[in-house]
């Protein structure tokens, strides 16, 4: 049987399929926090809310469903709220969002207008006894945004090496592509390598440097 560090180190390694099968149930955590009443977790509600949406498993009406009382039903909705408020601010839009701003009354799209722009000038948002530091509020969204844009941009990055990859060794023997990424590089090579390379794989680097190839590839592949 695998252990959970070894699957943890897979997971780290590229492999999240490998996980631990204990899985987070985001439903129950959205709701622990509400019931919290932790100002910290609750200025930080936009980010947490945005990830749960990431799941499947993530639905509003769970999370109001482990909400003992109307209190913190109410609390909840505010934080919704709160977090609509935020992602305006940034100009973003999210359809798990779009659904749930269908119920939203006349006064819950005031309350994210005016939110919304107390944000914009940093003012802190008015709500009932519990006040909310609208700096920190942005900084914590604006940690996890940046975070988000780097980890997609790091996975953009890998995909395009691992698409290239396999690009070269659909054309390339192994000791074509090496010595493809050395003339490349700018690595020096031996007179074997020099000769290899002049009489073999430079006829293929020409080839896909032809522009009426590469146009004609392309329609073909629109067949």
């Amino acid at each position: 049987m695998t252990d959970d560090k070894l699957l943890k180190s897979l997971s780290k390694l590229g492999f999240p399929m490998f996980e631990p099968s204990e899985e987070l149930d985001v439903n129950k955590t959205l709701a622990d926090v509400v019931k919290s009443h932790d100002t910290r977790l609750w200025e930080g509600f936009p980010v947490l809310l945005a990830n749960a949406s990431e799941s499947y498993q993530f639905d509003s009406n769970q999370v109001e469903q482990q909400l003992p009382s109307e209190e913190l039903k109410e609390q909840y909705h505010r934080l919704v709220l709160l977090s609509a408020a935020v992602y305006a601010y940034y100009h973003l839009s999210f359809s798990w969002l779009s659904k749930l701003m269908k119920e939203f009354s006349a006064d819950d799209k005031n309350l994210v207008k005016g939110w919304r722009n107390a944000l914009a000038h940093n003012q802190t948002p008015n709500w009932a006894d519990d006040e909310f530091d609208p700096e920190r509020v942005r900084g914590v969204f604006e940690l996890y945004y940046e975070q988000k844009v780097e980890k997609d941009r790091r996975r953009k990055d890998r995909y395009e090496e691992f698409s290239l990859e396999h690009a070269l060794s659909q054309v390339f023997s192994p000791k074509q592509k090496d010595l493809f990424k050395k003339k490349l590089e700018g690595d020096p090579l031996t007179k074997t390598e020099q000769e290899y390379y002049s009489r073999t794989v430079k006829k293929k680097v020409v080839a896909l440097a032809n522009s009426e190839l590469h146009s004609l590839s392309r329609k073909l592949l629109e067949q």
